[in-house]
C-alpha cells in the first residue's frame, strides 16, 4: 500500500497511518503502455490513454494506491491497480481489490506502509 487518495468533496481524509492526498477533477492515471508515464498519475487531458480518477460514481472516492508493477514500472504489465470502494453487488472490477467503504475504511485505520493486500486464487 503507497498512499490513499481521496475525493475531498465526498469524504473527509479517512484516520490512516498511510500518505494522504486529495483528488482534484482534472487527476487521471496513465495506461497507456507505450507511454513514457505509464502507471504513473498524469494530469487530464493527457495525450495518451488514461483512467479519469474523478468518477461521477463512489467508485474512486477512497483510493488505495496498491505497489503494483511501480518499482520499476514494467509497460505491458498492469496498471492503475487499486484497492478501492466496491460497486453496488460487488460488482467485477478491471483488475482492482474492492471493498464495502466501512470495510474499507477499517482496514486504512489499521494499515501502514508496511501492509500488504495479497489476492490468492
Amino acid at each position: 500500500m503507497r498512499r490513499i487518495l481521496y475525493r475531498p468533496d465526498r469524504e473527509t481524509p479517512p484516520p490512516t497511518r498511510l500518505p494522504l492526498a486529495a483528488l482534484a477533477p482534472d487527476d487521471g492515471w496513465c495506461d497507456a503502455p507505450d507511454d513514457p508515464l505509464y502507471n504513473r498519475p498524469v494530469k487530464l487531458p493527457y495525450a495518451a490513454r488514461a483512467e479519469a480518477m474523478w468518477r461521477s460514481d463512489a467508485l474512486y472516492d477512497l483510493v488505495v494506491v496498491l505497489g503494483w508493477n511501480d518499482a520499476p514500472v514494467t509497460p505491458g504489465l498492469g496498471s492503475a491497480i487499486f484497492l478501492h470502494v466496491a460497486g453496488p453487488g460487488y460488482a467485477p472490477t478491471e483488475g482492482c481489490v474492492a471493498l464495502a467503504r466501512d470495510d474499507l475504511l477499517h482496514v486504512l485505520g489499521e494499515a501502514d506502509t508496511t501492509s500488504r493486500v495479497i489476492v490468492a486464487p
